[in-house]
């Protein structure tokens, strides 16, 4: 069954754009947890423009479900994921001047790059997952790097869901298959929202986790955050043979 977890970093944005402790960073992520998300997802950047490397450290003795840790897999945020060693660890090719993640890996060009460091988190007995664009030939490359899952960067299928939804989701289809073929877990993440959701849990078959970050909170703002958790889960949870 798809884990819905929560990605928690536009609630330390709101805190880093005034300063204090409003709202509460850790409190977010416990009450996540308790209204239902499955897993807590934080993407620290080297900039800590929103989650820092200090809210990860508080994090992770007060979770009680999977904490996942995706970045660009820097010198400073290998040491970050070793010392606090999550559930899963997300390798993200962020460049530095983005303002959110967007592409996957190149997994037949940095394959020898990604093949060391998934052995090194491997070694310390964390989940790696490598977040890829929905490519045939990537997906294979990406198998070779030792990872357990890839994480299909979904922008393209939100941007397209509502012009074509069948055409949007094709790819991803492909992509997901390959994976399975592979051996390799299935996460997803990036633009999935409450419209576009449960359509792509009804055809991608094997997806064990899906990311929600910036939809989420932006959809908490109206409906309350325990209610947003619920209705994201409904959406997971409602799949149509």
């Amino acid at each position: 069954m798809t884990k819905l977890s929560v990605n928690i970093n536009k609630f330390a944005t709101l805190r880093n754009s005034r300063g204090g402790n409003l709202p509460d960073v850790l409190r977010a992520a416990i009450d996540c947890e308790r209204f239902g998300a499955e897993g807590i997802t934080v993407h620290p950047r080297p900039d800590e423009r929103h989650i820092r490397y200090r809210d990860a450290r508080d994090l992770k003795p007060i979770l009680t479900t999977e904490f996942n840790i995706e970045g660009n897999p820097i010198d400073s945020f290998i040491e970050l994921v070793l010392e606090i060693n999550p559930a899963q660890v997300t390798l993200v090719p962020d460049a530095h001047n983005v303002i959110t993640s967007n592409s996957g890996w190149n997994t037949k060009k940095h394959g020898k790059y990604l093949k060391k460091i998934c052995a090194l988190f491997r070694k310390h007995n964390i989940r790696t997952s490598i977040f890829v664009d929905p490519d045939i030939e990537i997906i294979k490359y990406a198998s070779a790097t030792g990872c357990d899952r890839v994480e299909l960067y979904t922008e393209a299928y939100a941007a397209n869901y509502l012009k074509n939804r069948e055409a949007a989701i094709e790819p991803y289809y492909k992509a997901a298959l390959q994976a399975q073929k592979e051996g390799l877990g299935i996460n997803a993440g990036h633009d999935l929202n409450l419209e576009n959701l449960n359509y792509f849990c009804n055809i991608i078959s094997g997806l064990l986790e899906v990311s929600i970050g910036h939809a989420l909170v932006c959809d908490a703002l109206y409906l309350g955050l325990e209610n947003t958790i619920q209705s994201y889960l409904r959406e997971i949870r409602d799949i149509k043979n």
